[in-house]
């Protein structure tokens, strides 16, 4: 048994060096350190035993060495240092003045068994445990924040209106479309296999859902599924979905941007051909994150942590078991190997 104070071993998944293109697993490496549990004395830091840690597509941002984004608040990997990303946590040593030992917390952690953070900023405790604690770095956690907010926030679709997502069987998409359906619109998703496609119809409720890898032409495949045109895009895709997408929008349609999974191993992202059609039809798209949000945290717990326990919300993990799984679990992303919120298991309470 491990007490404060201590001096442990920690397993590390270590970023190797910056990226260029597709990450690999090659691109980070396992090994074991030593850490000191106990925070420095006069400090604000927490120290923290990792449970459960979140597989992003974003995190391909940070592994490389320039992606414009330095002044917009994002974390960056530092080559020979852990990964960082969304995880759950119990804190087992505080100097910070809201939390103390016992108390769990989901925020920006590291890639290894214990974390001494000393940005705080992006931690939040954890105050409902009647759900699974994994749900925090999903559906109760970083996706499902940017779900709502793309959902109430920015796209807010009205009742039968037309509503498209794709990658519609990831983290965010899933819920998505669970919220536009509880709100009475009519939803088509996109994913990349049968797989994904009978897990949206048959398991998530979208009323329509294909297969984008079998589909030779995009825009006529829109216009099979949406011949009254759509009102509403939750964009997580880019390239020539959103080329696609551009001709099937009605007239004031909106698009919530949060993701661009198809542009994120390009060297020279692809351009879109057709961005007259946003001046034709006074169509309105907003790019955002869950960052501008974090204030309405409170809210989005009120709304949905009662549909997960009225079992209104169906949410799907694929979680695998232990840090030596992470790497391949994290580059299984781009390929679309996970099903469902990729989840890595350190530890479990």
């Amino acid at each position: 048994m491990v007490r404060v104070g201590d001096e442990v071993s920690n397993k590390q998944v270590i970023f190797r060096d910056y990226v260029i293109g597709s990450p690999k697993e090659s691109d980070m490496y396992l090994t074991t350190g030593t850490i000191k549990l106990k925070v420095p004395e006069n400090s604000n830091a927490v120290l923290v035993k990792n449970l459960y840690l979140s597989c992003d597509p974003v995190m391909h941002f940070f592994m490389r060495k320039t992606t414009g984004l330095s002044r917009s608040g994002y974390i960056f990997y530092t080559p020979g240092s852990p990964v960082l990303g969304y995880g759950v946590a119990k804190v087992l040593d505080s100097g910070h003045p809201k939390l103390k030992a016992g108390d769990l917390v989901w925020g920006i952690t590291g890639w290894e068994e214990y974390t001494l953070i000393t940005k705080t900023e992006t931690l939040i405790k954890i105050q409902h445990t009647d759900v699974p604690l994994s749900y925090y770095t999903g559906i109760l956690g970083m996706p499902g924040m940017t779900a709502y907010a793309g959902f109430y926030e920015v796209g807010a679709p009205k009742k039968g209106e037309y509503v498209y997502v794709s990658a519609a069987s990831g983290a965010v998409g899933q819920l998505i479309g669970q919220f536009a359906k509880l709100g009475g619109c009519y939803v088509v998703g996109s994913a990349g296999s049968k797989e994904k496609v009978d897990l949206l119809k048959n398991r998530l409720g979208f009323d329509e859902a294909f297969n984008y890898k079998e589909e030779h032409d995009l825009n006529a495949a829109l216009k099979r599924y949406f011949p009254e045109g759509i009102d509403v895009y939750f964009e997580h895709v880019g390239g020539k979905m959103l080329e696609a997408v551009l001709l099937n929008m009605r007239h004031h349609g909106r698009i919530a941007m949060c993701g661009m999974i198809s542009q994120y191993n390009l060297d020279e992202p692809e351009g879109i051909k057709n961005l007259i059609q946003i001046l034709y039809k006074s169509i309105q798209i907003k790019g955002y994150t869950h960052r501008n949000y974090y204030h309405l945290y409170p809210k989005f717990l009120d709304l949905v942590l009662p549909y997960i326990r009225e079992k209104k919300l169906v949410y799907v993990e694929d979680i695998v078991e232990g840090l030596e799984s992470g790497p391949a679990a994290l580059v299984g992303l781009f390929s679309g190997r996970n099903f469902g919120k990729q989840v890595v298991v350190v530890a479990r309470e």
